[in-house]
């Protein structure tokens, strides 16, 4: 999957929380779906009665009647009064998801629900660095400001080699982020690698808050608003003072490469910003039920000319707002085709503290055009797939072309 070739982001900050009230309203729905989503179950569930529930939720919720083309009770019957353990109950219920052969569709670990706790809340604890895997090894790309890790002189670059005196190489970035975390004001030892010296630091983890929303002016009057992800509970705010500290220009770029998706109310929020009438996304649930999702009247519209960056790992949320901008002839689409996940996910917390992430439906453009597995074609193909992810030497021909496009424009 293209995805997987991806940098996999570990900590980012987060800015002061401001958001305009004409957005209140749609903005509480989104946060009301976070906190009917992700809240723990934490009633203890025997093995074989857990597996019985969760086959059930799929069977109940799952966006394919047919369930793959299967008699879903199959599974339940293969595995009764087999199942002892609870992970007994794991290989289980991993197996019977893997029947959908749909990727989507998966269960969460009490750690894996940990970890999308987290990624909402905008919250962890750590020391302040991205981290990726460069030719096997794990190496820092960024460090940031005013963060544990820039205060213990770490540097982009570096490469991660032991942490609390494990030896880390054959980890993925997933399981060395798990050793980097840890409980707040705990301290973490780094072995690092910096030409060819070894030394080690010992820092004190800190609350690092994640920023989803990044902006700034270029060429003095072009908005450039990067979305890093739809996750968090704080896009919606964070987007709103993104315009606000932009507000003196007179055309946006917003950048969705490398955004691999979120929740859907922060798409359609943000797509209300600029689409005052009109469909944003029509969602089709099992048995073909629909529910078209409208633009609601919004008096602070944002009235500029608009350029959308995407590219292969541009997916989901990413895929419903650019879709959504495009088909209202409110954007233009520059950069490479995006991922094409056309599919909507729902967080069912399970017993044990655990959950399921199941696919309960597809979405449509407001078009009407099925994205799933085909992604959306730009209106301006140029540059590589991840072209966004660039040494200070590179030109980003992707940028520039977006801002061409809007000089142009507005020279007209």
């Amino acid at each position: 999957m293209r995805v997987k070739q991806f940098i996999i982001p570990l900590l980012l900050v987060l800015i002061l929380i401001m958001f305009n009230r004409v957005f209140k309203e749609t903005f509480n729905r989104a946060n009301n779906y976070f906190s009917n989503q992700a809240l723990y179950n934490t009633d203890v569930m025997a093995p074989q009665k857990f597996f019985e529930k969760t086959w059930r939720v799929i069977a109940r919720d799952y966006y394919e009647p047919s369930l793959n083309h299967q008699d879903w009770s199959r599974w339940k019957n293969r595995y009764s009064g087999k199942i002892k353990t609870d992970e007994d109950a794991r290989v289980a219920i991993d197996s019977m998801i893997a029947s959908l052969n749909e990727p989507y569709t998966r269960y969460l670990t009490k750690k894996d629900f940990e970890d999308l706790a987290t990624s909402i809340t905008s919250k962890i604890y750590g020391i302040g660095v991205n981290i990726y895997s460069n030719s096997g090894k794990i190496e820092i790309f960024h460090v940031m400001p005013s963060t544990p890790a820039d205060l213990a002189q770490l540097k982009q670059g570096d490469i991660i080699s032991e942490v609390d005196g494990k030896d880390i190489n054959g980890m993925n970035v997933s399981e060395v982020a798990a050793l980097v975390r840890g409980p707040e004001n705990s301290v973490v030892e780094l072995t690092i690698l910096r030409n060819g010296e070894k030394f080690t630091k010992k820092i004190k983890r800190k609350e690092i808050k994640i920023k989803n929303v990044k902006s700034s002016v270029l060429n003095n009057h072009i908005a450039y608003i990067q979305i890093i992800s739809f996750m968090g509970e704080t896009t919606p705010s964070e987007f709103v003072e993104a315009l606000d500290n932009t507000k003196n220009t007179d055309s946006v770029i917003i950048d969705l490469r490398g955004n691999t998706g979120g929740l859907l109310d922060n798409a359609v929020f943000i797509a209300n910003m600029f689409i005052n009438n009109g469909e944003i996304v029509e969602i089709i649930y099992r048995n073909g039920n629909k529910k078209t999702i409208s633009a609601a009247p919004n008096k602070n519209l944002v009235k500029k000319p608009v350029v959308v960056l995407v590219n292969g790992a541009s997916a989901s949320a990413s895929e419903i707002l650019s879709g959504a901008l495009r088909d209202s002839h409110t954007a233009k689409l520059i950069g490479k085709k995006t991922f094409g996940k056309g599919l909507v996910q729902k967080v069912v917390p399970l017993p044990n503290s655990t959950g399921l992430n199941v696919t309960i439906a597809r979405y449509l453009t407001p078009n009407g055009t099925d994205i799933n597995k085909l992604g959306i074609q730009p209106d301006i193909e140029v540059g590589n797939e991840f072209d966004f992810y660039l040494n200070d030497s590179q030109k980003d021909i992707q940028l520039e072309t977006a801002k061409n496009l809007l000089e142009k424009e507005l020279n007209k």
